[in-house]
């Protein structure tokens, strides 16, 4: 079996409910015509069915809601999402493994009940986070709550970059461009989120705690000798000190993350990821649909890719599916 841990997907009822809702974006979903596979289920199975035995999890898509409306409503909205995904798994599970829980989380202490809800009653296999907040960071005291959640549970939180094209690259200039923000901000932003749940002692403090990357950690791999080289640097040169509480090195923290093959097809940046995580942090996942294919290169490439690691089936099994029904302790 193939599982993709990370596929997109927005249910017609959330739509509707947060376009109504949405106070600073006029336009929210508009990129949806430009992937009906969102919305349309024939042509998401279409896609599945050239595969055998290819089954999903499923992440409602961004904007997060949170950024958008107001805190009221993003607990609505929320229960909505979850639902919804809740109904497709009962219908199709042939299709949907589980899903992942939408979560408001200006709200943490609706947050956590609708963890709990989504955990206990619709029996869903983690939560998804971003890496920000309306621009606070993800280590900020408001979320170790939900770490301690999730931790207990024992179920892993999907961790999603977020960078506006309103943030822009220099300070002089209102907006990015060039997709920037896109291209190179999330990949930017996950390595910044990883690198705050790090040095903060989330991972210290709840060691059994499992956070799964989107795009394989980010620039994280890529930069992994200069990670060790200096931080050990500047610590033992220059006076650089990690909060005591830290009983590791950094790259062993690092190595903690979980995280997906969504590259694109990129079979040397898989290697590199591979070569810093190992097989048993990595995850299937091809970020469908947002393609120029509508969903059918991601899954193509990203499986030729995988098929292409000079590296033992073993491990390639783990990849597919043996790590995903490990962490997220699925009963199939």
């Amino acid at each position: 079996m193939k599982i993709d841990i990370f596929t997109h997907i927005l249910t017609p009822k959330y739509q509707e409910a947060f376009s109504k809702k949405a106070t600073a974006q006029s336009r929210v979903f508009d990129y949806v015509a430009a992937f009906p596979t969102l919305l349309d289920l024939d042509i998401r199975f279409r896609i599945m069915d050239q595969y055998e035995d290819l089954m999903q999890v499923l992440t409602i898509t961004g904007p997060p809601a949170d950024e958008v409306v107001a805190s009221r409503h993003a607990v609505e909205l929320a229960k909505i999402a979850n639902d919804e995904m809740a109904e497709l798994i009962a219908k199709y599970p042939d299709r949907f493994v589980s899903a992942v829980a939408c979560l408001p989380l200006t709200d943490m202490d609706a947050a956590l009940k609708e963890a709990d809800r989504a955990i206990v009653d619709l029996k869903f296999r983690g939560v998804e986070i971003f890496s920000d907040l309306r621009g606070r960071p993800i280590d900020s005291p408001e979320f170790m709550p939900l770490y301690e959640k999730m931790a207990s549970y024992a179920l892993p939180i999907w961790l999603h970059p977020a960078r506006e094209p309103k943030v822009p690259d220099y300070a002089g200039e209102e907006r990015s461009k060039y997709l920037v923000h896109l291209i190179f901000g999330y990949p930017y932003q996950s390595s910044v989120a990883m690198t705050r749940l790090v040095f903060s002692g989330v991972f210290e403090k709840y060691p059994h705690l499992k956070v799964i990357t989107h795009h394989l950690g980010g620039v994280v791999p890529y930069l992994g000798e200069r990670i060790r080289v200096l931080y050990d640097q500047f610590e033992m040169r220059q006076g650089f000190k990690y909060d005591p509480y830290l009983t590791k090195s950094p790259s062993e923290y690092y190595r903690m993350f979980y995280n997906d093959t969504a590259l694109c097809g990129d079979t040397a940046a898989l290697m590199c990821g591979y070569q810093f995580f190992g097989a048993e942090h990595i995850l299937f996942g091809t970020d469908m649909p947002f393609d120029g294919q509508i969903g059918y290169r991601l899954v193509r490439e990203t499986l030729r890719s995988l098929e292409e690691m000079e590296i033992p089936d073993a491990e390639k099994k783990k990849i597919y599916e043996g790590n995903a029904r490990r962490i997220m302790r699925l009963p199939i």
